[in-house]
């Protein structure tokens, strides 16, 4: 008879999870899903509240990414105001947004993706991990603790606190930035773009070369990607025109108020997690061989949207990155690489702006009037694409909303990748715990945010509830 592998949860990630392996008599992979077990309601819970009430509400979707969701819904809320932002409301939001944008990476990179890369894919648990890391490289595990602190600082100097924000409005941006503060904040930033230069080249020399067949090799799919840019092809984390690139390479570009011309949404009844896909496509299919509609978000899809980035460092790191691996580059892994080289173009920005004699400019916010309206605002997030859409009544009063986050646009891929690295590994019923670690590790490439993705399409909640006797046999299984 076939057995039933289960990883249960997932770790070092954000959020809950569960892969079922299900194998065949002969002990080869018939089947993979990647389980989402938790729900959230976001999207039903906003209606009946003031928009102006919707930059401080989102926020609490996530404390892992409050500053996506912040800055998303303060855009969105601009757009149902209808009113265009002062330039240095703007800088300050974009300076905020890539000050977050290096927090989360860092976290990712080091606690999160690293162990696998420090200690091996093959290394025990109980030292794959942060702890490990530290222990084996104590001066490193304290500059890393100690830069993503001042990461968090200085979102603390700019908008009162760093988790869960308020300093986004409709209209702006709530708080100036003062001289003495700037100067503050210029210290800090420099700490941060030493650790960004350092991140890329200890990983280039010291890690990624001993695990390239790995990196080329594990949980690779053909996919299309989605990611922001400018008018002429620079990458742009808080504004732009979204990229729909097919897996040949080609593209499209449209504005983000056109998104559901672009990405459907489909449901599976085995997960609280929707499945976007590319809508002209006419379906979403997940067949490895020959998948149709499936598009990936995220720090390897804007590596391959992008024509080019506007900061030298980073810009001459894209460069060897597509001279190695091409455009678009299908390695999940890469994920791991892409996001280093962003976390230095978020810390060259962070000087950019920090050096701009705007940014202490006292104009930061308009007034706004409530209207009938829908609006759409969008941000690249750490995570991928992040869409919010709000529609008001004439007293300004929430009526509608759908999000589509980061990681909702990674879920098929995200599965297909984890069925693609089992399919591969477990062979005739043998597997142990390296092989099971790396179909944790294709999942850990997309650095899912998953509290941020549940979302549910029609109000109902399915419930399975499986039921274990004393040695561990299932004897019942209930649903809703």
């Amino acid at each position: 008879m076939g057995k039933t592998i289960t990883i249960q949860p997932v770790t070092r990630i954000e959020g809950h999870a569960k892969i079922t392996v299900q194998l065949d008599d002969a002990g080869n992979v018939a089947e993979s899903l990647v389980q989402v077990v938790e729900t959230r309601g976001f999207e039903k819970f906003c209606i009946g509240r003031p928009a102006e009430e919707m930059p401080r509400i989102t926020t609490r979707i996530c404390g892992v990414c409050p500053w996506s969701h912040h800055l998303a819904s303060a855009k969105t809320t601009d757009d149902l105001f209808g009113v265009e932002i002062p330039s240095a409301g703007k800088k300050l939001r974009e300076l905020c947004n890539s000050i977050a944008f290096c927090e989360e990476h860092i976290l990712h990179f080091y606690f999160l993706a690293a162990p696998d890369f420090v200690m091996g894919p093959d290394a025990d648990y109980s030292v794959r991990n942060v702890i490990g890391i530290a222990k084996a490289n104590p001066e490193l595990g304290r500059k890393v603790v100690r830069v993503r602190h001042l990461a968090g600082k200085m979102l603390e100097v700019l908008a009162g606190k760093s988790i869960h924000p308020t300093a986004a409005v409709p209209g702006g941006f709530s708080k100036p930035l003062l001289e003495g503060e700037k100067e503050d904040l210029k210290k800090m930033a420099e700490e941060v773009l030493d650790l960004a230069k350092f991140s890329i080249k200890f990983a280039k020399e010291d890690l990624f070369p001993k695990y390239l067949d790995t990196v080329q090799t594990l949980g690779v799919i053909k996919t299309g990607f989605l990611g922001t840019v400018t008018d002429d092809g620079t990458m742009d984390l808080y504004d732009g025109k979204l990229r729909m690139m097919q897996p040949d390479g080609s593209y499209e570009d449209f504005a983000y108020d056109q998104y559901t011309d672009y990405i459907a949404e489909h449901v599976e009844p085995w997960t609280y997690l929707k499945f976007p896909y590319m809508k002209k496509a006419g379906k979403l299919d997940m067949d490895l061989d020959n998948p149709v509609g499936v598009y990936r978000t995220n720090t390897l899809a804007r590596m391959n949207v992008v024509d080019k980035i506007s900061t030298p460092l980073a810009q001459a790191e894209l460069e060897y990155f597509r001279k190695e691996f091409g455009r678009p580059a299908q390695q999940t892994l890469l994920y791991n690489w892409a996001r280093l080289i962003e976390l230095l173009y978020n810390a060259e920005h962070v000087v950019d702006l920090l050096n701009d004699p705007e940014i202490t400019s006292t104009d930061t916010r308009k007034k706004v009037e409530p209207r009938a309206a829908r609006a759409i605002g969008c941000v690249e997030a750490p995570r991928g694409t992040l869409i919010h859409e709000y529609e008001t009544d004439e007293k300004g009063m929430i009526t509608d909303v759908n999000l589509i986050v980061g990681t909702t646009h990674n879920n098929a891929p995200i599965n297909m990748s984890v069925k693609r690295t089992a399919i591969d590994l477990i062979k005739d019923g043998k597997y142990d715990q390296g092989i099971l670690n790396r179909l944790e590790m294709a999942i850990r490439a997309y650095d899912p945010c998953l509290s941020c993705s549940t979302h549910n399409l029609d109000g109902t909640i399915p419930v399975k509830l499986l039921i274990y006797d004393c040695e561990g046999e299932l004897i019942k299984t209930l649903t809703s």
